[in-house]
């Protein structure tokens, strides 16, 4: 879930600090569906369904669709999403940066930028902010029930630590209340099992207990690979995401890591590996079953088992996991805190967020981001940069193909828009009686279940999540009640709903099967699940694309780790970075969320919208946030570039922000002077 130039690459380390939904059992997919629109299947749509319906564990699943803009099939409305209809004011507005999104990526640009001096606005097209971290209510008999829709599984938020989005917290000085636990419970083929989080012989016993003869080698084997990673798991506590940016100022603003380098000198010649696929390691090391099971389990919330996955994804599990106060946090009230702690940061700074405002277009003129315009067909300025929070595959049907255009933008619509993905996830939602439930058997809110080690873990029908708030936080239900949020891995295909009729008999006949494995997952915890039911909700990918506002249903991108990303930039030219650029080949237009480095997950999609920040601002700016960070906690001590920042600084501050980025309100002060560009801004409005 989130889990870093010195090196961009290990600083990726941190993306594991959250998990995002995950995970179910083979159930037998041969009902014959009868399409209720009429039916268009390319080779693409056959390929997607058909590597679902018998999956194998060393098979890597991704989705493949073509540019089409239009949608084959009329797609359902739902209560509760917005028309998109609102904002825009009286047309005639005009901001610094404008964004797309109120997602974790979104609101940590906003809310940096803000910060950082610029006039902002956040346009969100649902009525709610956080994007896939929100909640949503249900009343039943009188009274409310609070659900989870997205991510559910965070570490590292309880107090300061290396989660960029708890860092981000606390420079926006904003507290978000939580309750912790310990563990994670796991339901698998053998019987029920928990990692114990921050106990490092406890973790150990478990796998004396597990493996059985096999103990003291998968004990080896574990550490052997911590040992292997070491280095690049060390680095995360000498550089931070939110030390990056994306221009010359990176060289001061992550100077501060230079002793690190000096004295681990290794850095370099495992820069590689940090983003290349985490089994090649995996399969060098580790032999005992159960450890490579545990690995995969652990990498799967990045979308990918180890097969797949960045080695970045491990290096936060290896080093932080294990210390004594390493802890999983549920906020009180719902995720859906996430997003209104840093709206408040947003709005501190004098940002605006307009929710229910749907863009439908990036407006592009002589090759540079000039503003939006709106569903209701108002148009929104931009002075200095638009940032799009939304999908890639979004993204691109904002920016309609136009006549004579350049044919390095043409090419990259058309690379971003056909980039492999993830399926899409299906979710349940129960309201239960608790009385006299014995819930003694687990220790924990958050639980994951496997079916069968041989199918994949991509698979929606053989690995699921389910997590229930109400044990720890009983804000969320009546008293007496729990609230269980059920949800499948990011592999369910798409094809067979979309040609499905929201209300038919068809459509709601397929909801039910195709979560009756989510029902039997939950089983296993609670047997008499079913005769306890107050309500159920079934969540499809027709209403996850709804109200999560990703295309298809999407748990995100999907470029396996090993080779370069298209249009990856630079640095895809010497490593094998699996990500899209989060510049683009439009001046001012940049792009922010879990699609950009440092990929899937809650904290992972916020450090995106901080580099994105990061790269707007003069590096002055940038540095003098790290510093005042840096004063915040002990923890945060390694921020500060220190005095070899001062060193570099006057070698790239006149290149900061690049010159893409640059508007004429925002050109002085660009040279080599360094100058208080708050002030300047300030002066500006004032002229």
């Amino acid at each position: 879930m989130i889990f870093r130039p010195i090196c961009l690459g290990f600083l990726a380390a941190a993306t594991t600090t959250a998990f995002t939904p995950s995970f179910t059992r083979r159930l037998s997919t041969t009902t014959n569906l009868r399409s209720t629109t009429e039916e268009t299947v390319t080779e693409a749509d056959k390929k997607n369904v058909e590597q679902t319906e018998e999956t194998s564990r060393e098979k890597v699943m991704t989705f493949s669709y073509d540019m089409s803009t239009e949608a084959k099939y009329e797609k359902p409305t739902y209560p509760g999403t917005g028309n998109g209809m609102s904002g825009g004011g009286d047309g005639q507005e005009e901001y610094d940066v404008i964004v797309i999104g109120s997602g974790m990526g979104g609101l940590t640009c906003g809310a940096l930028s803000a910060k950082y001096g610029s006039k902002v606005l956040v346009l969100e097209s649902h009525i709610k902010v956080g994007g896939s971290a929100h909640t949503f209510t249900r009343v039943h008999n009188g009274e409310k029930y609070s659900f989870e829709v997205g991510p559910s599984i965070f570490e590292g938020l309880d107090k300061p630590s290396l989660n960029p989005l708890r860092m981000i917290f606390d420079i926006l000085e904003e507290e978000m209340p939580v309750i912790t636990y310990k563990g994670l419970g796991f339901w698998t083929p053998e019987g029920y099992w928990r990692f114990p989080i921050g106990d490092k012989q406890a973790f150990e016993d478990l796998l004396t207990k597990q493996c059985g003869d096999d103990g003291p080698k998968a004990i080896r084997e574990w550490n052997a690979l911590r040992d292997r990673l070491k280095t690049l798991g060390g680095s995360t506590t000498a550089v931070a995401l939110l030390n990056l940016r994306q221009d010359a100022g990176f060289l001061a603003t992550t100077a501060g890591a230079l002793p690190f380098v000096a004295t681990h000198p290794d850095v370099f010649a495992d820069l590689p590996l940090t983003f290349d696929d985490l089994s090649k390691t995996v399969d060098q090391i580790v032999t005992v079953p159960f450890v490579r099971n545990f690995i995969d389990l652990m990498c799967i919330f990045c979308g990918f088992p180890a097969k797949g996955a960045m080695t970045a994804h491990i290096l936060y599990i290896l080093e932080r996991f294990f210390e004594d106060d390493a802890a999983f946090s549920v906020p009180i009230g719902g995720t859906s805190q996430l997003g209104e702690t840093l709206q408040r940061g947003l709005e501190k700074f004098g940002g605006k967020l307009q929710m229910n405002t749907h863009v439908n277009e990036i407006l592009v003129e002589d090759g540079r981001a000039v503003g939006v315009r709106l569903k209701n067909g108002k148009v929104v300025k931009a002075r200095k940069a638009v940032v799009s929070n939304a999908t890639p595959f979004d993204t691109v049907k904002m920016m309609p193909q136009q006549e004579h255009e350049p044919k390095g933008l043409t090419k990259w619509r058309n690379d971003l828009g056909t980039l492999p993905r993830h399926g899409a996830i299906s979710h349940l939602f129960l309201g239960i009686d608790a009385t006299g439930l014995d819930l003694s058997n687990i220790d924990d809110p958050a639980q994951l279940v496997i079916q069968d080690w041989k199918k994949s873990m991509q698979d929606s029908q053989n690995l699921c999540s389910f997590f229930i708030p109400s044990l720890l936080d009983k804000s969320v239900c009546p008293e007496g009640k729990h609230v269980i949020h059920v949800y499948s891995s990011g592999g369910e295909p798409y094809e067979p709903w979309e040609k499905l009729k929201q209300g038919s008999p068809e459509y709601e006949a397929y909801k039910e099967e195709r979560v009756e494995v989510l029902f039997k997952a939950v089983e296993r915890c609670i047997p008499d699940i079913r005769d306890r039911l107050e309500f159920s909700i079934i969540g499809s990918p027709l209403a996850h694309e709804a109200f999560l506002r990703r295309d298809r249903g999407t748990y995100g991108m999907a470029w396996a780790a090993g080779s370069s990303a298209p249009q990856a930039g630079l640095l895809g030219k010497v490593l094998p970075f699996p990500f899209p650029n989060l510049k683009t080949p439009i001046d001012g237009l940049l792009r922010c969320g879990d699609s950009c480095f440092p990929g899937i997950g809650t904290p992972s999609a916020a450090a995106s919208g901080a580099i994105a920040a990061n790269t707007m601002t003069h590096v002055d700016n940038h540095i003098q946030l790290l510093r005042e960070a840096s004063k915040k906690d002990d923890m945060y001590k390694f921020l500060d570039p220190g005095i070899l920042g001062e060193v570099y600084k006057p070698l790239v501050q006149g290149f900061t922000p690049s010159s893409e980025l640059r508007s004429e309100r925002f050109s002085r002060g660009t040279g080599v002077k360094p100058v208080d560009h708050n002030a300047a801004a300030e002066q500006s409005t004032v002229e």
